[in-house]
């Protein structure tokens, strides 16, 4: 099985608070969640939680998660070959949601629906002043 759609976004912390506020947000109740074992995701409701409980760092990672390291290793090639790795991280946050965009239409057959799926997405979103472009609040 391929990877599906992903979601992705900058959390401050791994606190159980932060990790289950996430997962409520990007995925459907019911949904089976995998995690590394981190006593955070503890008593997850309304998810079906499979747990892989790690003692020490495999000498193969890559194989306790491998959607998970194969879509880490995209962006990391994403954002060093798009941007030349020239980040920043006051941006990071829009970065990971263009490449998550750019993931999940990756395999349209119609690549005129993507566009019009932007401008509906834009049209949806409240204008922006120029002022508030130049100078974000901190």
């Amino acid at each position: 099985m391929g990877i599906g759609r992903i979601r992705l976004r900058r959390i401050p912390d791994t606190s159980r608070r932060t990790l289950h506020g996430f997962i409520g947000h990007a995925i459907e109740p019911g949904s089976t969640v995998m995690t590394d074992g981190l006593q955070a995701y503890r008593d997850l409701q309304d998810y079906l939680h499979n747990r892989s409980v790690q003692h020490r760092q495999p000498a193969e990672a890559e194989h306790l998660l491998p959607r998970v390291h194969r879509v880490a290793s995209l962006l990391k090639r994403w954002l060093l070959g798009t941007h030349q790795g020239a980040i920043a991280h006051a941006h990071l946050d829009d970065y990971l949601d263009e490449f998550t965009f750019r993931f999940n239409r990756r395999t349209s057959a119609s690549r005129g629906k993507l566009f019009y799926r932007l401008a509906q997405q834009a049209v949806q979103v409240e204008p922006l002043p120029l002022d508030a472009l130049l100078h974000p609040k901190r």
